[in-house]
């Protein structure tokens, strides 16, 4: 569509990662602006300690890179339990503990609803109640269906068809009917 309409930036590559930062390492960027808060590095189902982190500022929902506890059999240095690898799945903000869970498909990492606010429609009006839309929580991703239950001037609350994997509050929800963008706001 880009090329269509005489765009130069129509064969430009895809962006990824953060842009206004370029090509460098995302928790060194952070680092020189965020100091490190070292805390504990919890699993989530059975509440034993599997390492430390940094700072839960650099670490995100979803995230399974970077977590150095290792990516098999219960974390490092030990020899029970799965082969799977680890994901974040929570971070207490009170406690500074992140909390990790093993396996891509493990259900802590699924959620059928979000709350978000910041809202922003496009059109200036809010869309309706109960009719079925798409959703999209993260870059790249096929528009979920979703219905909005709710939507005034403090928020809105998204309930989806199908479970999500890794809602990260803070991040954007962004919403469609068929192929025209509505709008969103922030993940609560």
């Amino acid at each position: 569509m880009a090329e269509e309409a005489g765009l130069h930036v129509a064969v430009k590559k895809d962006s990824t990662g953060i842009c206004f930062i370029g090509e460098r390492p995302f928790k060194e960027f952070l680092m020189r602006y965020l100091p490190p808060k070292k805390g504990e590095i919890r699993c989530l189902d059975d509440d034993r300690v599997m390492g430390e982190h940094d700072g839960l500022t650099y670490h995100t929902l979803g995230q399974r890179k970077g977590l150095q506890i290792g990516g098999v059999k219960g974390g490092k240095g030990s020899e029970s339990g799965e082969h799977e690898a680890w994901f974040v799945a929570r971070k207490d903000m009170a406690r500074n503990i992140l909390y990790v869970v093993q396996g891509h498909d493990h259900p802590a990492l699924l959620a059928d609803e979000l709350k978000a606010d910041q809202l922003a429609w496009i059109s200036g009006e809010a869309p309706h109640t109960h009719w079925v839309y798409g959703a999209k929580t993260r870059y790249r991703q096929a528009d979920a269906p979703c219905e909005i239950e709710r939507v005034d001037a403090d928020g809105c609350q998204i309930r989806f068809a199908t479970p999500q994997w890794a809602v990260t509050p803070g991040q954007s929800v962004v919403v469609y009917e068929s192929r025209v963008c509505l709008g969103g706001g922030v993940i609560l």
